[in-house]
């Protein structure tokens, strides 16, 4: 069954950006064109944002953080907002539903739930509102008799998010910094700006107070005027580990607050006790999710070396069968990568692959009968060597590479010797020794027997995979700033203990 394209894009002010409060006109009449990457045809047009946009967006944000009511609010009424965009966004889950397939490519059966997922994120922000100590009273050891560990809001927050999952990167950024007080320019991809604008049209819709939140879509050149803006305080970015350390690089220089959700290379390690046709359906199956275009896939796949080529036959068997297609047919497992660019970086690697000696055992080219439509086989490659372009390089596409290890030893050695570690995995029967290994990688997150990552608790790299974590508590406190509070007496609202 194939679900219905809708006709044009559902949204109600392309032409506009969302600054304090209002959908404003932009400086300058330039566009983004915003194409439907199973068809390559134009989906729709978006304002392009100009240095004077940017400019109006962090005037609004930060008069709104200065001057606004939002920083005078009590942490449980600015949830009371967030649950109010949460419920917003899932009343607006079919339209959400038909932007994610058309602009990133991932399977309408996955872009329906964008409405619940972002729902979904801002309630368990707003739930930290009761549960997190705000306040905590500390005893001073320098002098006064009564000390606070105060945490405040950052102040004003530029928010920067990838195609790939807009609503949910979105909601983790806008969230937490929302509850926390501070004001927000989210800045969106023009691969993928529609959701920005759908959760413009939530604030609108929630009454929102003027500024708080801000929204445009801007190419890497003004998005550069957001993180070099003194007015701005903190910026919070996922993308590639490039522009990671370039958007460093510039806060550094004024020493603004960032946290940097970044690439991956990520390791499965599979143990010589696992089922190897077991393991390779489940990372064959994990690999389809959003087409490979995630951070964190489990592409580098380690086994010793005497079980290599059966894991590969295994492998390439499962991952082979998946069925390349539409987004919006129910019977397609894996739909098109975002753009006809990453088509082409995703192939390029397949050739390097070939050209670096790696053993091709499925896919490496354009699937035949689609000729339209940014689509790529899914492939996998043994012998691949941990050095080379396809074993070291972040791909964000359906490539799958696997590499020898003599041992257990080896394979935790070779799992770390990367300069990303955002996740990883261990295949074992044996809960025990899953636990001992996943002691030794050096990863953000290690799952057992699967792709496994959990916001609700937190989520980030080591290395080169980023700074600081989304998601839970962990997500919330870089957006606030610690203060120390020393007084010579106890204030009311503070009662001595019985």
């Amino acid at each position: 069954m194939t679900i219905t394209r809708a006709a044009t894009a559902p949204l109600q002010h392309a032409d506009r950006f969302f600054i304090g409060g209002e959908w404003v006109e932009p400086s300058s009449d330039a566009t983004f064109d915003v194409i439907d990457s199973g068809t390559e045809e134009v989906y729709y047009s978006i304002a392009a944002g100009a240095p004077a946009d940017m400019n109006r967006a962090v005037t609004a944000a930060r008069q709104a953080f200065d001057d606004g009511p939002w920083t005078r609010l009590t942490h449980a009424q600015r949830a009371e907002y967030l649950l109010a965009l949460g419920a917003a966004l899932a009343e607006k889950g079919d339209v959400l539903g038909q932007l994610w397939p058309r602009e990133s490519g991932v399977l309408f059966s996955t872009g329906q739930f964008a409405g619940r997922i972002g729902q979904g994120t801002m309630a368990a922000y707003a739930a930290l509102a009761d549960t997190f100590a705000w306040e905590e009273e500390r005893t001073p050891t320098g002098g006064g008799k009564f000390g606070l560990l105060v945490r405040e809001p950052v102040g004003v927050v530029g928010a920067i998010i990838p195609w790939n999952a807009p609503v949910s990167l979105m909601c983790h950024k806008v969230g937490p910094a929302l509850l926390a007080g501070c004001t927000v320019v989210l800045k969106s991809s023009p691969e993928a700006p529609g959701e920005g604008n759908v959760l413009a049209e939530a604030a609108e819709q929630v009454g929102l107070p003027p500024g708080v939140l801000n929204v445009i879509t801007a190419d890497r050149e003004v998005s550069e005027l957001l993180v070099t803006d003194p007015r701005v305080d903190k910026i919070t970015f996922t993308g590639s580990t490039a522009a990671g350390r370039r958007i460093a690089s510039l806060c550094g220089e004024r020493i603004a607050r960032y946290t940097l959700e970044l690439g991956g290379k990520s390791a499965a390690v599979v143990l010589d006790d696992m089922d190897l046709e077991t393991a390779a359906n489940t990372l064959a199956k994990a690999e389809c999710g959003l087409n490979g275009q995630v951070c964190s896939s489990l592409t580098r796949i380690i086994v010793t070396k005497d079980r290599h080529d059966d894991f590969v036959e295994a492998l390439a068997t499962s991952f082979g069968k998946t069925r390349v297609g539409d987004p919006f047919d129910e019977q397609s497992q894996l739909g098109p990568l975002v753009s006809e660019r990453q088509r082409d970086r995703v192939l390029g690697y397949m050739q390097k692959g070939v050209d670096e000696g790696a053993t091709l055992a499925t896919g490496g080219g354009r699937p035949e009968g689609l000729d339209r439509g940014y689509f790529v086989e899914p492939t996998v490659f043994g012998n691949v060597d941990n050095h080379s372009a396809i074993g070291s390089e972040e791909i964000f596409g359906p490539v799958l590479s696997v590499i020898k290890a003599d041992d257990e030893q080896d394979a935790v050695r070779i799992a770390n010797d990367t300069i990303y570690g955002l996740n990883a995995s261990v295949f074992t029967n044996d809960v025990e020794r899953a636990r001992a290994v996943a002691g030794q990688l050096r990863s953000g997150t290690v799952g057992h027997n699967g792709f496994r990552t959990d916001f609700g608790i937190a989520f980030g790299g080591f290395k080169q995979s980023g700074i600081g974590r989304e998601g839970g508590k962990e997500g919330l406190i870089p957006f606030l700033e610690t203060k120390t509070v020393i007084l010579e007496g106890r204030p009311e609202a503070y009662p001595p203990a019985d």
